[in-house]
């Protein structure tokens, strides 16, 4: 630029990359995969299968607290699109949760600026894997093998549409009836039922009441 005479119409431009870079590298999960509430952090991963000769992308973000798939879309793009449209399920499905983290590995479309932004106006945080090490997230990438493993592996798809079905179907059972270790063997949904029931009880609580000079007399 300098050999011609060119000069940048943003002058900091420089400064925000290297502030951006510095956003990438900050993990704020550190392989602490067992979290106290639902909706404290969400991870998430893409996948691909190879269908009569093209490509099917699948993106999914878990819920850590329960190990539940609160979101995923089938595309046959691997866009920055299949992960806003993924997280925008996902967080109306959960009533647009607060203080959450989002982590996920560096793919392009999650460190895109328009993914970032998008987080940025749900007021949540973002955190990334550190490079060359799938096992920052390894509970999206567990997801993944275990859906391989026990029914895309098993089938033949013909079409697409056989391929969204097989999804579909494996979600359900995974959320509402697959057994987790980490999870006392119980399932997502029931796994978050107990938990909700555990608070209605706490909430419902009474609290008794000292007897005091003041209130003898009232």
């Amino acid at each position: 630029m300098r050999e011609v005479d060119l000069i940048s119409i943003r002058e900091n431009a420089k400064s925000n990359y290297r502030s951006r870079q510095e956003y990438l590298k900050r993990n704020l999960v550190h392989q602490e995969f067992s979290v106290t509430n639902p909706n404290e952090i969400w991870a998430s991963d893409i996948t691909y299968f190879k269908i009569k000769g093209y490509a099917i992308y699948l993106c999914v973000i878990i819920d850590l607290f329960s190990r539940r798939v609160v979101g995923y879309r089938v595309s046959r793009k691997c866009s920055t699109h299949l992960v806003t449209a993924t997280f925008k399920d996902a967080f109306r499905a959960r009533s647009s949760p607060t203080d959450l983290t989002f982590h996920s590995d560096r793919g392009g479309q999650y460190t895109s600026d328009t993914f970032f932004k998008l987080l940025q106006q749900g007021g949540v945080k973002q955190s990334f894997s550190r490079s060359g090490r799938p096992c920052d997230n390894a509970v999206a990438e567990t997801f993944f093998a275990s859906f391989k493993r026990d029914e895309a592996y098993r089938r033949d798809y013909s079409f697409e549409a056989d391929f969204r079905k097989s999804m579909d179907e494996y979600v359900r059972f995974y959320n509402e009836q697959r057994p987790h270790q980490t999870l006392a063997h119980k399932s997502p949904v029931r796994f978050e039922e107990l938990y909700g029931q555990k608070k209605t009880q706490a909430c419902e609580k009474p609290v008794s009441k000292k007897r005091t000079w003041t209130n003898i007399f009232l």
